[in-house]
């Protein structure tokens, strides 16, 4: 355990930043399964609904540095084609 004031409260700080990274990592990551699901079932609106909501969650995951601006930029490209693919 840490002795120094400063190293104690980066502990705390550490310890809140995990808690939100992991918060939009989970909420990304849910969108894109939901995204993939509705591809696989076939259904072309509920997987154009379900893109939307998962290219906003991965563009807060960006801004919020949790991903890398070209991980996000693939995801996005990689879902988008997937969707536009279905008949």
């Amino acid at each position: 355990m840490a002795n120094l004031k400063n190293a104690k409260k980066r502990i705390l700080v550490n310890e809140k930043k995990e808690v939100r990274n992991n918060n939009y990592l989970a909420s990304t990551k849910t969108a894109v399964k939901n995204t993939l699901r509705a591809i696989a079932k076939k259904d072309k609106k509920e997987a154009e609904a379900n893109l939307k909501i998962a290219i906003k969650r991965i563009d807060k995951a960006t801004g919020a540095n949790v991903l890398n601006k070209n991980t996000s930029s693939r995801k996005k490209s990689r879902l988008t084609k997937k969707v536009n693919a279905m008949e």
